[in-house]
């Protein structure tokens, strides 16, 4: 099996590129940047951990990925309430990082029991 096989890393590999397409003209260079490197690194470190030698360094990198999904949720909801984000839009967004999240732990439980 590879990383690319798995659901998780195709969700989140998915929910960052269309935040990457979202914000492909936006002129706020600091929050494009946050908001797109958060949510790139999700499937990152999915991939990573998945590409370490161990159960116990890929749980870590999961850990990783998982803060990364609150970081996300958090800038969603900011760019929400600036406006930078149409409300329905980001409530898909936080929906899916939360999903992604409980399925990082999912896997995390796995690997630790192991």
């Amino acid at each position: 099996m590879r990383f690319e096989d798995l659901d998780v890393w195709k969700r989140s590999a998915r929910l960052s590129a269309e935040i990457y397409k979202y914000f492909q003209t936006s002129k706020d260079f600091g929050f494009k940047d946050q908001i797109t490197r958060s949510s790139l690194s999700v499937p990152s470190n999915i991939a990573e951990g998945y590409e370490r030698k161990s159960n116990k360094e890929f749980v870590n990198f999961l850990s990783y990925a998982k803060g990364s999904c609150g970081e996300l949720r958090t800038q969603i909801y900011i760019g929400i309430k600036i406006n930078y984000i149409e409300k329905e839009t980001g409530m898909l967004w936080v929906k899916e990082a939360e999903e992604i999240s409980r399925m990082i732990a999912g896997l995390m439980a796995v690997k630790k029991g192991m």
